[in-house]
């Protein structure tokens, strides 16, 4: 009797890489990870170290694979997430880095992109995004200007650029492929949503020169082969961490909003359909297997475990994580938290919007009010969404922030919705694993989840109507 097949799932993320190893049920057999660094040697600047990143793919891998024993030799195929908007410079030849790999956080260039502001409208059309330093273009360009080794690779024909992802291909694998699969392509803002390819005009426009982008292929195919010790297996799945995670639960649900929480926060609606051009959020298409696209419509909050970050620094709360529960706990109103921490994303897209309260209140008041803020944040865009998308009838959240039962209440009550959430550390693992094993049907259906009902709480519905007008006053939008 042959042995179930196992799956290797490679969660590359902004401060750490994971390896899981999943059954065709999607239970957890064996799990590595590795630390890696984050670099911010100037403001608006967030650096990884490529060689650094492919080392602790590996070093996670082989945690994992040697965990399972004999059992190793059942893994069939992995699947590897990235982080979508991180991108660098390589050499083809060598595959050695020839720039930071920047991270999706840095932002260097946001002076020098505000001159193709009255271009934004047909990027955003072209590409799904607003037109932003976080993604890749201008970050190529920047290294393009800035960088010796870039500029003469360049010259010598052996420059490749592109995603993260498409790097990290290039290095795991032994056939070393080019390729870059849409979510993450899009990333680079040069990807046409449309034509499913890099987009010769917007390379224009970012005064970037063509033929050295990686090929744009298909989320799920035969990628190459990934080697780690004694085992070798095909991968067959190439997606982004935040897209990964939509499928974590199996194939995604129309009528759901899924939200993961981390450092940032997305916001996402799967979409059998070409949602077309949606003004104020994101749209892409988190898989495409040759045959079906799944499209989505997202929009991400960027104060959410960067503003956790903010606020532990702040006088009063040094233990901000023991007493966070029951702060959250307590009664009363607190201020409002104008949160625009690392930047407003969607639906009010201001990078530099300055975060303040509103009202007076005691430490704990202000860390419940920063709590409070990402819920109206998730809420402002699942707002904005419904103009396009039917209403959802559930929300189901991952990733850490997710944790803490004090927010679901509140983005429960808030947007009326039950709020569902699994004690699931390993949602893009999970979605990216689903998508490497060919899409099982009996796919992490056990496990035990959380419901937090709406409820009826006229309090936060007044707060959150009060804080969406001064939004707009702020903003405009």
């Amino acid at each position: 009797m042959n042995p179930d097949p196992l799956y290797l799932a490679l969660d590359q993320g902004t401060h750490a890489s994971r390896a899981v190893v999943l059954n065709r049920r999607g239970e957890v057999l064996a799990s590595g990870v590795c630390d890696i660094g984050l670099a911010r040697p100037q403001p608006d600047w967030a650096e990884q170290d490529g060689e650094e990143m492919v080392a602790s793919v590996f070093t996670a891998a082989n945690a994992a694979l040697s965990a399972l024993g004999t059992r190793r030799r059942d893994v069939v195929a992995a699947g590897l997430a990235s982080q979508r908007a991180s991108c660098i410079c390589w050499d083809r030849s060598s595959g050695r880095p020839l720039s930071p790999l920047f991270s999706w956080q840095d932002r260097r260039a946001h002076q020098w992109l505000r001159q193709f502001e009255p271009q934004g409208e047909e990027v955003h059309r072209k590409t799904g995004l607003f037109l932003s330093a976080h993604y890749g273009a201008s970050k190529l360009r920047w290294a393009l200007d800035h960088l010796d080794p870039v500029r003469a690779a360049r010259a010598q024909g052996t420059l490749c650029w592109g995603p993260q992802a498409s790097f990290l291909a290039f290095r795991l694998l032994e056939e070393r492929p080019l390729v870059a699969d849409p979510q993450c392509a899009a990333r680079t803002q040069l990807w046409n949503l449309r034509t499913r390819d890099w987009d010769p005009e917007l390379l224009a426009l970012f005064g970037l020169p063509q033929g050295f982008l990686p090929k744009s292929v298909p989320t799920c195919q035969v990628f190459g082969t990934l080697k780690v010790g004694d085992c070798a297996m095909p991968m067959t799945a190439i997606n982004g961490d935040q897209s990964a995670a939509v499928f974590a639960f199996g194939w995604p649900e129309e009528d759901s909003a899924y939200i993961n929480i981390g450092t940032s926060a997305f916001v996402q609606r799967a979409l059998a359909r070409d949602p077309g051009y949606v003004p104020r959020q994101l749209t892409g298409i988190i898989l495409d297997d040759g045959a079906t696209t799944v499209y989505t419509v997202e929009g991400n909050v960027n104060g959410a475990g960067t503003a956790l970050e903010w606020l532990r620094k702040e006088p009063g709360m040094e233990a901000l994580d023991s007493v966070l529960p029951q702060w959250l706990a307590a009664p009363g109103a607190p201020p409002l938290f104008l949160n625009g921490i690392a930047g407003l994303g969607g639906p009010f897209w201001q990078p530099d919007f300055a975060s303040r309260f509103v009202g007076a209140g005691e430490p704990w008041q202000n860390a419940v009010a920063v709590i409070e803020s990402m819920a109206f944040l998730l809420q402002a865009n699942i707002d904005e969404m419904t103009k396009y998308v039917a209403p959802a009838a559930r929300i189901r959240v991952s990733g850490g922030v997710s944790q803490i039962d004090g927010l679901c209440r509140r983005l429960a009550a808030v947007s009326g919705l039950p709020v569902h959430r699994r004690e699931d550390a390993e949602a893009t693992a999970r979605g990216i694993g689903y998508l490497a094993a060919g899409r099982p049907e009996q796919w992490n259906q056990g496990g035990e989840e959380q419901i937090f009902a709406p409820g009826d709480d006229a309090g936060i519905s007044a707060r959150y109507r009060r804080w969406r007008a001064l939004m707009a006053e702020a903003t405009g939008v």
